[in-house]
């Protein structure tokens, strides 16, 4: 798919989310910064977590309309930026627990739009069947867990900025994501055994 439509589609998308949102009662300017300040960062924190561009706009739609249905007003300090990317990872595995909820498979998955077309079909199907199979582990952990892991091996952090984040301990940080690891390891294990 050529990469040129498919950046002018995100960008008509994201403006109309813009205008959607100056048209909503509220701090429209307030919603219109942070959703200009941040809305690639929203996106991509949901790209990595959903595999999917389709996936990862719903969750930048469902994150500003959220904080624009904010009764309470927008108060996202000390850090937006934290605040907004936490938001996306969490809606992002909200997405995923819900389709697996609803046995739904996204598009993307029935039909490999993105795939370099040097790879052979059994190859992309592996890949997709493999992306499924984490994206279903990640969702089985707890929300904080979940969270904490999608920072570490999806987005990078390291340990200490993540307890930060999240306001908890580093230790507390470390020994959950040693347990998510352990958790994921034989859950991924069985599936993988199942396909046999």
């Amino acid at each position: 798919m050529n990469e040129e439509p498919r950046n002018e589609r995100r960008e008509d998308e994201l403006l109309a989310t813009a205008t959607h949102l100056k048209a909503l009662p509220g701090p429209a300017e307030e919603l219109e910064r942070l959703y200009r300040d941040h809305s690639d960062r929203v996106y991509r924190a949901a790209y990595r977590v959903t595999g999917s561009s389709v996936d990862a706009e719903d969750v930048l739609q469902t994150v500003f309309l959220r904080l624009a249905r904010r009764e309470q007003g927008i108060d996202l300090e000390p850090s937006p930026g934290s605040y907004l990317h936490r938001a996306a990872v969490n809606a992002s595995l909200d997405l995923i627990r819900q389709r697996r909820r609803s046995g739904s498979i996204p598009l993307e998955d029935r039909a490999d739009l993105a795939a370099p077309p040097h790879h052979s079909p059994e190859t992309q199907q592996r890949s997709r069947e493999l992306r499924r199979m984490i994206q279903q582990s990640v969702a089985d952990l707890g929300e904080k867990t979940a969270e904490m892991f999608v920072l570490r091996y999806f987005e990078g952090y390291d340990n200490h900025e993540i307890a930060k984040m999240l306001g908890v301990s580093q230790v507390l940080v470390g020994v959950l994501l040693h347990r998510a690891r352990t958790k994921m390891k034989k859950q991924l294990g069985r599936m993988l055994e199942g396909e046999r």
